[in-house]
């Protein structure tokens, strides 16, 4: 049926009207496994003290818990477009979850920092390609009317694994050691991979291109140069002025990241022409999705710097444990991820201006009430509406961006679509968390400790930098649109 959305753009009309049972099964182990995938990645932060005294290293190398995993994340996305082209869906699951399963049970083993090191790589390796997985297959399976609430189901998974994550995290730590973070997970991946090798089937076709070294050469010292050093600016903020890297390092990592990106973004526009581009940038030309990924960013952005800095704000300006922190946290994270499916119909049937604009007023606004209320005597309250709020906010802006970004695309750049998609998030998210906290960390005069009212000028601070960020949101939530129903493998439009 043809759309009848005001704000939609104009194509065919749908094909089919659901998912065969086949494909249900396979969208669902998917997302158990991006689920259990996130949920190890959110886990490691509040277990970082532990391990400190157990290994017996220092704050800047466990530092490399977080950062190794995350160069690795920023590595491989960009190379999943060509993986889901080449390889079949059964192919990829297997690999991702092998990769992830190998790499917790190394981790779950460890008895020294350089094996824990390792077997983050392996883990962020299996990782890094599950969500573009999950998407790409989403986009090639769901009939364009039923991608808003497919999508929901994948909000649940963005929000909610990091919001128990921390929590589970905790109570593990306190009672049976940081070990058993990945003890928990261990045996659920296993049973995903089992499941996985023996349901999946492929979706879709492959096709027989070989990869550009090159490519992946600029790619590794492009992104993973601008995630290394942002990164490194947010990960020493507030921890003394010794123990971050120097302007030079930092300038150093961060100017190969920029001139690597131009190269490869060169080299990519000279090898499409010949369908050989290791991440096709022709997936640019369509001017929604490129609206929807610069909205994507600007909220990853918000997004994860401020579910870094609140905890911070929390326990250094009122004192909170990290248990009470998660509490305060929780209610906001579970209302993102359970609406998303709610948000998801809304999408389907309504477009993307009803949940965008609003949603942009609320995460302007909510930003703009931190960068007011928190004070070192704000109310616990107050501080646990204005987050439940802005998740609400979020949620409202998450589901319609990556259905609207994707369904601009032609079904033959699905697949790098999504790794465009994940990487502005990963990058994104890295640039909120150093932006964020450092600026708190200026204002807060640097200390590791923070007196309660220096905790506080410094979170005001960082939350009038985001709030300003956020601005722009509200024009571009006028500006993307729903694009109309398009048949489930559609040939390409020449």
């Amino acid at each position: 049926m043809a759309a009848t959305q005001t704000d939609s753009i104009r194509l065919p009309a749908p094909a089919q009207e659901g998912l065969t049972r086949d494909q249900n099964r396979v969208v669902w182990l998917l997302l158990i496994a991006a689920f259990v995938a996130i949920l190890n990645e959110t886990t490691m932060s509040i277990a970082i003290p532990d391990v400190m005294r157990d290994l017996g290293i220092t704050a800047v190398a466990a530092q490399w818990l977080t950062t190794a995993f995350m160069l690795t994340m920023a590595v491989v996305i960009p190379i999943t477009g060509f993986l889901l082209r080449r390889f079949t869906t059964r192919q990829v699951f297997i690999a991702a979850m092998t990769l992830f399963s190998a790499g917790t049970l190394v981790a779950f083993f460890s008895v020294g920092f350089e094996m824990l090191i390792a077997a983050r790589v392996v883990q962020a390796s299996g990782t890094a390609i599950m969500m573009p997985l999950l998407m790409t297959t989403l986009m090639t399976v769901v009939p364009p009317h039923q991608r808003g609430r497919m999508m929901g189901r994948v909000s649940i998974v963005i929000s909610l694994a990091p919001a128990i994550g921390p929590t589970v995290s905790g109570f593990l730590v306190q009672t049976v050691g940081w070990h058993w973070n990945f003890g928990l997970v261990l045996p659920i991946a296993l049973l995903s991979l089992a499941a996985g090798a023996r349901w999946i089937r492929n979706l879709g076709e492959t096709e027989r291109t070989r990869i550009d070294v090159l490519s992946v050469v600029l790619s590794a010292f492009g992104f993973g140069g601008i995630v290394f050093g942002l990164s490194q600016i947010g990960g020493h903020g507030g921890e003394g002025p010794d123990s971050g890297p120097s302007p030079v390092t930092l300038g150093v990592s961060l100017g190969i990241g920029v001139v690597a990106l131009l190269l490869f973004g060169w080299r990519q526009m000279r090898l499409q022409q010949t369908d050989a581009a290791l991440l096709d940038l022709r997936v640019f030309r369509s001017l929604n999705f490129s609206l929807s990924v610069a909205q994507l960013g600007v909220m990853s952005l918000a997004f994860f710097g401020a579910i870094t800095l609140l905890p911070l704000y929390l326990q250094d300006g009122h004192g909170l444990t990290p248990a009470e922190t998660g509490l305060i946290v929780l209610p906001g994270s579970l209302a993102m991820g359970f609406s998303g499916p709610i948000i998801g119909r809304i999408y389907d049937r309504w477009g993307t201006r009803v949940l965008l604009i609003p949603g942009a007023f609320v995460v302007s606004g909510m930003l703009w009430m931190y960068a007011i209320f928190a004070t070192a005597d704000a109310p616990v309250w107050l501080l646990l509406s204005i987050q439940t709020v802005l998740s609400l906010g979020l949620a409202m802006s998450f589901t319609p961006l990556f259905t609207a970004s994707l369904g601009s695309l032609e079904p033959r750049f699905y697949s790098y679509g999504s790794a465009v998609v994940s990487t502005i998030q990963q990058v994104a998210g890295a640039a909120g968390i150093a932006v964020l906290i450092t600026v708190m960390s200026a204002i807060a005069g640097g200390s590791s400790s923070l007196a309660p009212q220096a905790a506080a000028e410094g979170t005001r601070g960082a939350f009038v930098i985001a709030a300003i960020v956020s601005l722009p949101l509200i024009l571009g939530a006028f500006l993307i649109r729903k694009p109309a129903d398009q048949p489930v493998g559609a040939p390409p439009a020449h």
